[in-house]
């Protein structure tokens, strides 16, 4: 029941969410602790961000460091760069110090903007990069009023910030847009390079990964058209980071364009998941499998209603056939008329290509390819196709995959391969066959990294 093809805009990613916002103004773009924000209220926020970020200095095709949990401003920052044309690079804020100077380098940002708990990592490397000023942002700015005094007195005080002339806090440089009156515009199109991610790919350092706005904008068209069942208001547990595509891509880019709630939560506990439920009744979650191992494991459900979800899914690993069948049985018992659905993809394509359908189901399957994606199995380190249920590499066409890696010409060329086809195909280094209609199965990685 799914569309084979899509029609994608030549838009940015900012565009193409602006477009859809305007049908959605007065509906909550985002819920943070219950801080509220229509879209026409996110929609300003863009702009008053975009403004202080020209106002600064930052100019179209600049590369504007990241370094966030999920909280307001790092998404008001994401869509405020593109709006002006420039790149978002996502850091994780738990990275070493090491990791945060070779992301800052490798990208060449001039600013960054950190959480105040990252700040001071930033701050011993910034005289080894190129950074011009360093914007800080506290988890409790945009904290209801209620709320403030609570964090400040037990998480807040415990933050120490070394000495910065060159530091800003998030207010002040807010207040910077003010000052630029000048029209806004980015000139941005879909193959242009929206945000770099970072990922440990199937060797064993991090590579930048240049994702476009047709990648992001696909992606979003894609997920609401093989979810199948999504209306706006709908919300949507936003657990998984934004500075990974899952989090970045679904729960925040595919949300915003058709019209959901985000609720962003900048730190997670498994052990509190049933709070989460119970307070915000979210329609979908979108999480990894060991998230609903706890829920699984989590007395306080029991007997409890689940009726309000609407969509499950699970990514980020394998999803064993057992803990399937346990986790539909527990969706089933607590009323939740649905299934898990295992999705199946890589940062190098965003996050996932293909996903289990609706109402359906093939024991071990991760599912049926998106619209306009192509899987193939070939022959390791070959372009050679093979026949259905061999097992072999797979490998992804299709509109989400990426432009390449950042400043890696060589390991570009080993990830992206054209074939005889004619097509590129993106080469995963993930084992797995595909049956006659088209079911992918995986079986395991190529070469399994761990980065402890």
């Amino acid at each position: 029941g799914m569309k084979k093809h899509l029609e994608y805009p030549d838009i940015s990613l900012n565009e193409l969410f602006e477009k859809n916002a305007k049908y959605h103004l007065d509906i909550i773009s985002y819920n943070y602790y219950g801080n509220k924000k229509t879209y026409k209220s996110f929609l300003k926020q863009i702009d008053d961000c975009a403004r202080s970020f020209k106002q600064l200095g930052v100019k179209r095709g600049d590369i504007v460091s990241i370094c966030m949990p999920n909280t307001p401003e790092a998404i008001i920052a994401f869509y405020a760069l593109n709006k002006i044309g420039a790149i978002a690079n996502m850091i994780h804020p738990l990275s070493a110090e090491s990791e945060i100077k070779y992301y800052l380098n490798i990208s060449k940002s001039k600013y960054i903007i950190t959480i105040d708990i990252a700040f001071n990592k930033v701050n011993q490397v910034f005289k080894e990069t190129k950074l011009k000023n360093i914007i800080v942002v506290s988890a409790g700015d945009s904290m209801p009023i209620y709320m403030k005094p609570l964090y400040q007195a037990t998480k807040g005080r415990k933050i120490k910030l070394e000495y910065n002339k060159e530091a800003i806090k998030w207010k002040d440089f807010i207040a910077l847009g003010k000052e630029y009156k000048k029209e806004l515009k980015s000139n941005f199109k879909g193959s242009d390079v929206a945000a770099i991610l970072y990922s440990g790919g199937t060797t064993g350092y991090p590579k930048g990964i240049e994702l476009t706005n047709l990648n992001f904008n696909a992606l979003s068209m894609q997920n609401y058209e093989v979810c199948g069942n999504l209306k706006e208001k709908d919300s949507v547990l936003a657990i998984m980071p934004v500075f990974h595509g899952f989090g970045l891509g679904i729960c925040i880019h595919t949300v915003q364009c058709f019209g959901g709630t985000s609720i962003l939560l900048p730190t997670f506990s498994a052990k509190t998941f049933d709070k989460l439920l119970k307070k915000y009744k979210p329609n979908v979650i979108a999480g990894v499998p060991t998230l609903y191992e706890a829920l699984l494991k989590n007395k306080n459900l029991d007997g409890y209603d689940l009726s309000f979800l609407k969509c499950v899914i699970s990514g980020g690993d394998s999803l064993s056939i057992s803990l399937k069948k346990k986790i539909d049985k527990f969706l089933h018992e607590h009323n939740a008329n649905i299934q898990v659905r295992e999705g199946y993809g890589l940062t190098e394509c965003v996050t996932g290509s293909c996903l289990t359908p609706i109402n359906y189901y093939r024991e071990g399957s991760i599912g049926i390819p998106y619209p306009d994606t192509y899987y193939k199995i070939i022959k390791t380190d070959t372009t050679e196709e093979l026949p259905y249920g061999q097992e072999g590499e797979i490998v992804i066409s299709g509109p989400s995959v990426m432009k390449g890696y950042l400043r890696e010409k060589k390991e570009t060329k080993l990830a992206l391969r054209k074939h005889p086809d004619g097509r590129i195909w993106l080469h995963t280094g993930d084992l797995g066959s595909m049956d006659e209609d088209g079911f992918v199965y995986f079986k395991q990685r190529l070469k399994r990294v761990i980065i402890s």
